[in-house]
This record gives structure tokens, sequence and C-alpha cells, in this order.
């Protein structure tokens, strides 16, 4: 597919937010621990939407967070022009804390919450909550990536087997079609990773004159423990005289392509392989603005939140919901990282609806 054709799929999405007020309100802290909140202008008595992330210190998240509080925002109504319910927001501190996630979500269980969107971040730990939930007829969302059940209401997230592919594309392309590649993976019992790196190993099988000759180490849950495993296997794949063995790299995630980049910088390598990373920050997107990183797959947080909080409160009013909701994936390289339709999912403006 003609790369045209990806970034409209993204303008679709992007027009699904940006062309809708965001209705005023404030968000107000609970007492929950450094990780949760509850947003929402008073009223005790209003249902309460359980918003449960992988993790809480990525940018990612941020963008969920922010979109899920503008779908909030838009429920505005009644005399008092509030909206109409509010959003717990706590998840663990990193995205390895499986049995911290299933805490969570047992206590929004225990609490009688009116509908969970979750973000699991681990497709198996976490299917007997989600199962629990369901027994206890509260609606599940889920969002991001996949859960190994069917007890949820819609999933709202990328076609990260199609983002992954897209990324194999384009390094292909960059590469003319041969070369030496590896792949940093991201951990074990992440459905949404795992989708893209089957996807990146799929666009590698379609070109004959690439060969992978890393794609089984894991970056692990942080910034940190990725940047450790892009060290060593840096390393591992080392000429003699300091360049590379490979020509090509490939991450499936924020925290991998991140602590790829670190680890390139460190041993003066960036730039002098061509590297495909997902997800875009402020410090990926300068990355790729310095030619050490020469394109992204992004896909669309800010909407993920917000259809999934969206998605959660139609079902509140009982209006029917699709089982899978695309939020769009597309490529982003130096040449069009400027265009309209991208702006908005490169760069959102996380304050506007995070104060």
């Amino acid at each position: 597919m003609r790369l045209t054709a990806l970034f409209s799929i993204l303008a679709i999405a992007c027009a699904m937010f940006v062309g809708c007020g965001d209705g005023g309100g404030t968000s107000t802290p609970s007492g929950g621990g450094s990780s949760g909140g509850t947003d929402g202008a008073g009223g005790g008595g209003k249902p309460k939407i359980a918003v449960i992330p992988k993790g809480t210190t990525h940018e990612f998240w941020k963008s969920i967070h922010a979109g899920a509080r503008k779908a909030m925002l838009e429920s505005v109504g009644g005399p008092n022009k509030e909206p109409r319910f509010e959003i717990i927001w706590r998840g663990p501190l990193k995205e390895d804390e499986s049995e911290a996630q299933i805490k969570v979500v047992e206590d929004m269980i225990s609490l009688g919450v009116a509908g969970i969107v979750l973000a699991p971040n681990d497709a198996n730990a976490l299917a007997r909550v989600v199962n629990q939930a369901h027994a206890k007829k509260i609606p599940v969302v889920i969002i991001d990536s996949d859960v190994a059940t069917d007890k949820y209401e819609s999933f709202v997230a990328t076609d990260n087997e199609k983002g992954g592919y897209l990324g194999g594309q384009q390094l292909a392309k960059l590469l003319g079609g041969k070369g030496k590649v590896m792949m940093l993976r991201y951990q074990e019992g992440s459905a949404s990773t795992q989708k893209r790196e089957e996807g990146f190993l799929k666009a590698m099988k379609e070109n004959p004159g690439i060969e992978i000759v890393s794609s089984n180490q894991y970056g692990g849950a942080t910034s940190d423990s990725a940047f450790a495993a892009a060290e060593r296997l840096i390393a591992a794949q080392k000429n003699a005289d300091g360049t590379l063995k490979v020509d090509g790299i490939f991450t499936p995630n924020e925290s991998t392509t991140f602590g790829m980049l670190r680890a390139l910088e460190d041993a003066k390598l960036a730039g002098k392989v061509k590297f495909v990373g997902f997800d875009a920050s402020e410090k990926l997107v300068a990355g790729l603005n310095a030619d050490k990183i020469h394109a992204l797959v992004v896909q669309n947080p800010f909407n993920m939140g917000y259809l999934g909080v969206k998605t959660m409160y139609d079902l509140m009013r009982e209006k029917g919901v699709e089982k899978r909701i695309d939020t769009g994936v597309g490529v982003v390289t130096k040449e069009n990282i400027n265009d309209e339709a991208l702006r908005d999912i490169i760069k959102p403006d996380l304050d506007k609806w995070l104060k």
C-alpha cells in the first residue's frame, strides 16, 4: 500500500477527535497511590469508568490518558454542565508488572465501577480478571493489546501486525531489498508487540535478499532494560573495526526504539545503519530529524484512549458498539513529518487534556 493511502487512514482517525470541542472540566486526584487518580469534577454519585494502562511512565500512556479525558469531558450535560461520568486512571508503574495490574482490575471490580477500559500487559495473565468482570456484569473494553478471552465488549487498537509489516516494508525499501538486519523484541507476553514482530518478519520473508541475523533478543519493559539489551546486541554484531555486521534494525515499541537509539549513539553508530522504530515521542522525533532514525511506525494513542472510553460510554447508554475498532497506523519519515494529518498524532497537546 502506498504511503499516501496510509496517511489518509491516519487523517480519518485524527479527524475523529480533532473536530470535537473539549467541553471544559477539571481533574481531581484521588487518594490512591502515585500511579492512580480519579478524573472528574465532583459528583460522588456519578458512574465511574476505570481506565487501566499497561504502565504509567511512557509518553504513549500519557496520550492514552489525554484521549480518555477528552471523551469524559465531551459527555458534559445536565443542569450543572458537568461530565456525566468520572474516570479512574490507575495502572502499574512498569509494563512488566502483571500482578500489580491484576490487583488494580480486582480492586475496580470490588469498587463496582460502571465499566473497565483495559490495556492488558500480559494476554494470558489478565484473562482471568477480565472473565471475573464479565461474571459480575461489568463491561470491559480492551485497548492496545489483546487478551486471551472473548469476554469483552470491544477491542480498540492498532492493527499491530500491519504496523510491523509496514515497518518491515520500509526497512526493506531503505536497504534496496538486500542486506542483513536484526530486531530487538519488546517482552514476552505482550500481544501487541508480538503481532508487530510477526508482521515485521512476514515482510522480511517477502524480501529474499535480506538476511535476519538476530530476532530472538528481548528489551524488557523499560527503556533502561532495552538500552542494556541493545548494547549487548550491538556488541555481538560488531566487526573488528567497530562497524556493524548488520545494515538495518527494527524495534517494535517506544522503549525498545529509544533504548536502541541510546545504544547506537553511545557506540557512535547512530545514522550509520538504517533504523526503523515504532511509536513517536519527543526524543524519537528528534532522532528522526537528526537522521539517527530513518522511519517511525506511528499509531494513534490519543485516539485509542478517546475511542476506548467513548465506546464504554456508548455501552453504558445501551448503544451498539463494534467488536473491533481499528485506530490507524502509518509510517513517518523526515520527508512527511510536517504533514498536517500527522501533526496531532506525533505531538498531541497533552497539557490541554491533562491539566
